[in-house]
Parts: C-alpha cells; structure tokens; sequence
C-alpha cells in the first residue's frame, strides 16, 4: 500500500449499510478520498432440485423499479454463519429446505467501493414446505428451470442479477 488514512469519518449508519469517508495521504504527499460502503455480506442459494432444475425466484427490486429473476439469496446478520443465512433465506423465498448443503465459493460484489461479500451455497436433496417471507417479499413468484434454461435466459437477458449469474457459474465448474 503506498498511502496512509489520515482521516476517518461515518458519514451515515443504516438497516443494510453503512457509509464511510477516509481521506489518505499518498507517499508523494498527494490526497485522496474514499467512499466506503459497509455491508454485512449475505448468502445466495443455487437450490437444484432431484429432478435437476435450479429454483429461482421473481422479486422485484426497489432501487430498480423492476421485477427480477434470482436465486434465493438474503442478508446476513451481524456476526451471522452464512450457512445459517442461506437455510433461513431457501425456505423463507421458495419454501424449501435442505440438509444437503454445501459452499461453492464467494464473491465481492461491487470491491471498488463496497464491503458486500456473498458466499454461493448448492441446496440438494431439497423438501418442499411452506416458505416465510418478509412484508417486502410478497408477490414473490418460485420458477425451477432446467440449467439450459438458465443459460439461455442469461444470454437474452431475462436473467441479469449478477449473484445469480455467478451461482450457476459455481455450479457448472463443480458438477465434476
């Protein structure tokens, strides 16, 4: 690292996020500001049923205006397991639940300004249930798709979540 923070402030504390501001000082004397998002992270669940279809789910994003097809996926709790996140958001979206569930890797979803990691589980061997969703879920809608599907879905455009898109990536790399 060629700077110091000489300057650190919490500009704003929310339920999702906080913000902060660091000014730093460069070895050449040069200064610089950042603008840090702070996230808790979250967990993303590629639930794959026995029959081979991923369950995705219709939520419509407020920041966007817009419904969006996704994996089942939701924030995690300060200091929260993020497999105990990814149980609790696969049956709150689809009603689901899983005693087969494994980590396929992580990903930073915006690293230039934000904290946000999400880890990706694979849910198998899924049990249908009644799902629990929060006042801000409902009118969401559960879709299984074939992985050919998904793919083509992708490539169209229907499907553009970003954490979505890498799910089925870790999925394809470890179906060997």
């Amino acid at each position: 690292m060629n700077y110091k923070i000489s300057k650190s402030d919490s500009v704003f504390n929310g339920i999702v996020f906080d913000i902060k501001v660091d000014e730093i000082i460069y070895e050449s004397g040069n200064i610089g500001r950042r603008e840090v998002v702070l996230h808790n992270g979250g967990a993303v669940v590629v639930p794959v049923t026995k029959e081979g279809k991923v369950v995705f789910v219709k939520q419509f994003r407020y920041p966007l205006q817009q419904w969006l097809l996704e994996l089942p996926a939701g924030k995690l709790d300060k200091g929260e397991d993020p497999l105990v996140c990814a149980k609790r958001e696969l049956t709150e979206e689809t009603g689901y639940t899983s005693n087969n569930i494994k980590k396929l890797g992580a990903i930073f979803t915006s690293p230039g300004f934000c904290t946000e990691e999400l880890h990706i589980f694979l849910a198998t061997d899924l049990m249908p249930g009644n799902h629990n969703r929060e006042e801000g879920e409902y009118g969401m809608e559960v879709f299984e798709f074939s992985l050919e599907e998904v793919r083509s879905k992708i490539v169209s455009g229907e499907i553009t979540d970003a954490k979505s898109i890498c799910g089925i990536q870790y999925l394809e790399l470890n179906k060997s």
